[in-house]
């Protein structure tokens, strides 16, 4: 029953990042919300690592990997998120980051000897994707609401947590989880900080921001980032994987229950039907008659947190 209680409380928390994303980017703008953001769950992730004894592996192929996760798995998809959700709604943006596992599938059937398509996978993905090209017909043209660019954003960062995570499974099986979870961020810190210090001008005068976009920023940062983390590996260790990555369900109907009842955001016939088809085509994708091997743990924060 705890363990029920935590995957549910996940799954809000995770779910409601995308409304809180959308309250806080209007004042902040997206490099500087991300740059707050990323930077305070950073810090808190640096002293966890220093406190408990992580070390980086020492293996330069496994450097590397964890650079390039720190860069496209947490830097780059945050910021393109942000950055579509000032066209998009909060809804339908935890809708499209839901094709996570659906962009996974392609690139593991690329990278991965283990992972090939099969027509049960393919038909997953078809529909899958069916379901993505429901969604972006709501929209019509960039400066419509729900623009198609806002949309095409999301999707881009969907696919950058994809690649990320097969580059975790290939490279990194033998870095501890959290060790790669809290170098993802530190990397990704200094990245997105260095980038808003070179190209906003002028930095937002965080005196003048509203208290909701602080606590939106704060929540975001502590509670939607780190907290969430550890809930996260907690139910690795407890439940294993498989039924832990489940929480990628649960948040779609979050997201955009939130986005209706908080931003008075507009839930048609095509956003329920499109996440259907979503979700319809993961669970096609990975659906197992079975128990078999799957990725490593750390390779699914990839998909539903931090956004």
């Amino acid at each position: 029953m705890k363990n029920w209680a935590i995957f549910w409380l996940l799954g809000l928390v995770w779910g409601s990042s995308f409304l809180l994303i959308k309250v806080a980017v209007g004042e902040l703008g997206p490099l500087p919300l991300v740059s707050v953001r990323i930077g305070l769950a950073a810090i808190f992730m640096a002293a966890f690592l220093a406190l408990t004894g992580r070390r980086l592996p020492s293996a330069r192929q496994e450097r590397l990997a964890l650079l390039f996760v720190g860069v496209m798995n947490t830097a780059v998809p945050f910021t393109l998120i942000t950055w579509g959700e000032q066209t998009i709604d909060s809804g339908l943006a935890t809708v499209l980051n839901a094709t996570v596992p659906l962009w996974t599938l392609v690139f593991a059937h690329v990278a991965l000897a283990d992972e090939r398509f099969s027509p049960q996978k393919l038909i997953g993905l078809l529909v899958g994707f069916g379901g993505v090209a429901l969604l972006a017909s709501r929209g019509n043209g960039s400066g419509a609401a729900n623009s198609l660019a806002g949309q095409l954003a999301v999707l881009l960062a969907s696919a950058f947590y994809a690649i990320s995570a097969v580059v975790i499974r290939r490279y990194l099986r033998a870095v501890e989880p959290l060790t790669i979870a809290g170098s993802s961020l530190i990397i990704g810190g200094f990245v997105v900080v260095g980038a808003t210090l070179a190209v906003v001008r002028p930095l937002p005068a965080l005196a003048s921001l509203s208290g909701t976009t602080v606590a939106a920023v704060l929540t975001l940062a502590l509670l939607n980032t780190v907290f969430a983390y550890f809930l996260f590996y907690h139910l690795i260790d407890t439940w294993g994987a498989t039924r832990t990555t489940l929480v990628t369900y649960v948040m779609p109907p979050v997201g955009v229950t939130l986005g209706w009842l908080f931003l008075d955001e507009r839930v048609d016939w095509k956003i329920v039907a499109g996440a259907a088809l979503i979700l319809g085509g993961i669970v096609a994708v990975n659906w197992r008659r079975a128990p078999s091997p799957v990725p490593s743990p750390a390779a699914e924060v990839a998909s539903p947190a931090c956004d």
